[in-house]
């Protein structure tokens, strides 16, 4: 398998060099050149399998130069921090499943990935023999679990940019009570839009990146794209709905639009999805596009569920080289209008190819709150804000739809102590990961919204 650019101009790039390059040079997103197919007799020789095994089957149809052996191992050893067998076990909760991707160290669905690529990150660095240095933006979740993924890890340094007091106690925590020395925590005066502005600028200075050794581990890079394309196949496996080869529909609380594109590439490659639905909180250009074709961008507002305080979704590039017939001129007009005029408009044929395979909804406030309130009493389960919204989704579309939803648990309650206690008037238990976090050191940079003074701390830590 070899990969190129939505953009057009870099192509036929193996899997490695995919990895380490991040965001392709042309300044697109990196892309398998096909998408292989999965056939039904393929699917249920999965039915059986643990997730390393069906990680191994689904990734190593896009690995093409690693070996077989050696893939197997990096997996196998991702997923020893998972304090679960099932990896992300399913749990049915009548009206709908819930996958519960946050039984990794840092307690969400980015783990799933990020423990993945930081030993491919570990593995390929020493067979080239070579130094990379990772720079990320997160709203969250991201950088704890790219922290987490790559801490300690030889030919690794890490420097993660999150908005300054946007994200949850703990998240920061998580953040800034890692000391290893190849850890760098830059806390910068603005939004997550603002903070990825600058990782993006940063990669787009081609000298710099290279003189610098640039890597990404954010979701434009493709290793982190394809580690959840898992979850996808093994969610399905685990339903009843799998004994009969049934469609299912998946809701997914996201806003960098990369959690979806994983589902949306599983849909492409035969896994029988119905229907793929975005959930937003107010924070909802995903849904306006969906729904209206608006894809606009406009203020942040901060919600419960900070992890999705976005409106410039980072894959959504990913997804525009399909819409648009894999038309790469178009994909860069597109998003060169969009950085320009702050919108992409859409015609209505485009708009019906949307709808083909999504839907969308969208979550306030109090409404995350309120449904986090009635599924505690009803299930006595306790979900996030984040999964608040997905089920909320669920629940509005159950009429529309005859098939059931799997709805993408994305993080553990533990991780938003206040909106939850603040929803049913109680505190999660904490595990004990987290409670040890208040008692730790921190060390934190604090960073103007300037990308020429984090270039400069940069070239300082190197």
């Amino acid at each position: 398998m070899k990969y190129k650019s939505t953009r057009g101009l870099i192509k036929g790039i193996s899997f490695k060099e995919a990895v380490l390059m991040g965001l392709a040079d042309d300044g697109g997103l990196l892309i398998p050149e096909s998408i292989p197919s999965i056939t039904q007799d393929d699917l249920m020789a999965l039915k059986d399998k643990n997730y390393q095994d069906v990680a191994f089957y689904i990734m190593s149809k896009f690995v093409g130069d690693i070996d077989k052996e050696v893939l197997k191992r990096l997996i196998d050893e991702s997923y020893k921090t998972f304090d679960t067998s099932k990896i992300v076990p399913l749990v049915d909760l009548d009206d709908f499943y819930l996958l519960e991707l946050f039984h990794g160290p840092t307690l969400a669905f980015k783990d799933v990935a990020l423990q993945f690529l930081g030993n491919l990150f570990e593995y390929v660095l020493g067979e080239k023999g070579e130094n990379l240095n990772i720079i990320g933006a997160t709203s969250g979740d991201t950088g704890s679990a790219a922290i987490y993924g790559v801490r300690g890890k030889k030919g690794v340094k890490i420097f993660i940019l999150h908005p300054k007091g946007r994200v949850s106690k703990i998240q920061e925590l998580q953040m800034t009570t890692v000391l290893d020395e190849n850890v760098f925590n830059l806390a910068v005066d603005g939004t997550f839009d603002d903070c990825q502005y600058i990782v993006k600028e940063i990669f787009s200075d081609l000298d710099f990146k290279r003189k610098y050794s640039l890597g990404s581990i954010n979701s434009i890079n493709w290793a982190r794209v394809l580690a959840q394309i898992v979850y996808y196949f093994y969610a399905y496996l685990q339903t009843k709905e799998s004994e009969r080869l049934d469609k299912i529909n998946f809701i997914v609380p996201t806003g960098n639009f990369g959690n979806i594109l994983a589902g949306f590439y599983a849909k492409m490659m035969g896994l029988p999805v119905n229907k793929l639905v975005i959930a937003t909180n107010e924070n909802n250009i995903l849904h306006r596009f969906v729904q209206y074709g608006d894809y606009s961008i406009k203020g942040v507002v901060q919600t419960y569920s900070p992890s999705m305080d976005i409106q410039i979704a980072s894959n959504f590039e990913r997804y525009l080289f399909y819409l648009y017939d894999e038309d790469a001129d178009k994909v860069k007009a597109s998003m060169e209008n969009l950085r320009r005029e702050r919108f992409i408009k859409f015609s209505t044929e485009e708009l019906k190819k949307v709808h083909q395979d999504f839907d969308s909804t969208t979550t306030d406030n109090s409404e995350t709150l309120k449904v986090i309130n009635s599924v505690y009493h009803k299930k006595g389960y306790i979900l996030d804000p984040h999964t608040a919204c997905g089920v909320d989704g669920a629940l509005k579309l159950k009429d529309k739809y005859e098939e059931k939803f799997i709805c993408l648990s994305t993080a553990h309650p533990a991780k938003f102590i206040d909106a939850v206690k603040k929803a049913i008037n109680k505190e999660p238990v904490i595990p004990d990961r987290i409670q040890k976090l208040f008692d730790k050191e921190k060390r934190v940079y604090d960073m103007p919204n300037d990308v020429s003074v984090v270039k400069k701390f940069i070239e300082q830590h190197v």
